[in-house]
């Protein structure tokens, strides 16, 4: 296991547990979506803080929305974090869409090489979902792309998704970076994903959401058992 991804849960105390899909876009479409970004890289960071005082090393991979990305105050508040967490800054890695770069391209790929600056790991995600072109790709100062679940939960079945699994993997290589697979959901798939050289998978058969907690307790004991995983 070389790390977690932070995932925001709402539990409202009339409707229940809120699922992201529902209050994410509500809060994107508002300014809300800066202080909801804010809380949950402090939470993040707090997190990595007490695993770091545990003994456990974990990275910590926290996504922002395009309007976390365009805020002028983002470098310095993501260094504000790192400095009061006391966590070293490749520990965090920011989470940004094809989509949300294209948005503002120029704004980002400086907002990028910001958090760049500062140390900060940085990754595409659901790559080969938006409409970025590889001129894009190959300025981002990321060190990793994560290929979208789509393409990897039929890839043991489908020749075509193989294909660009396989072939997203080399560009990833060749580009220098590390590729991530999402949406690994059972061995056949982990195993087909090792032997095209993929470096890091994530999914279902390897770990569920779950509780701070209970990660820190997978991570140190006996039930993280996949001889083939990837990372």
């Amino acid at each position: 296991m070389v790390g977690a991804e932070a995932l925001v849960r709402w539990h409202h105390p009339v409707h229940g547990q809120v699922p992201p899909d529902e209050f994410i876009p509500i809060a994107e479409s508002t300014a809300l979506i800066q202080p909801l970004g804010q809380f949950v890289l402090e939470s993040a960071l707090e997190q990595a803080r007490r695993w770091r005082q545990a003994g456990l090393s974990l990275g910590l991979a926290v996504n922002l929305s395009v309007r976390n990305l365009l805020d002028p105050a983002l470098v310095d508040r993501v260094a504000e974090l790192i400095a009061r967490a006391g966590v070293a800054p490749g520990s965090l890695t920011v989470e940004i869409t094809e989509s949300g770069v294209m948005t503002d391209p120029e704004a980002a790929i400086a907002m990028l090489w910001g958090l760049r600056r500062i140390s900060v790991r940085l990754s595409v995600d659901d790559f080969g979902t938006g409409y970025s072109s590889l001129a894009y790709l190959k300025r981002l100062p990321v060190d990793e792309v994560k290929l979208d679940k789509s393409f990897v939960l039929n890839m043991t079945s489908d020749p075509d998704d193989a294909a660009i699994v396989r072939s997203t993997i080399e560009l990833a290589h060749n580009l220098g970076l590390q590729l991530v697979a999402e949406g690994v959901e059972n061995q056949e798939t982990l195993e087909l994903l090792a032997s095209l050289g993929c470096d890091v998978a994530q999914g279902f058969h390897l770990a569920r959401p779950m509780p701070a907690a209970d990660l820190a307790r997978l991570a140190t004991g006996d039930a993280w058992t996949h001889p083939a995983s990837l990372g």
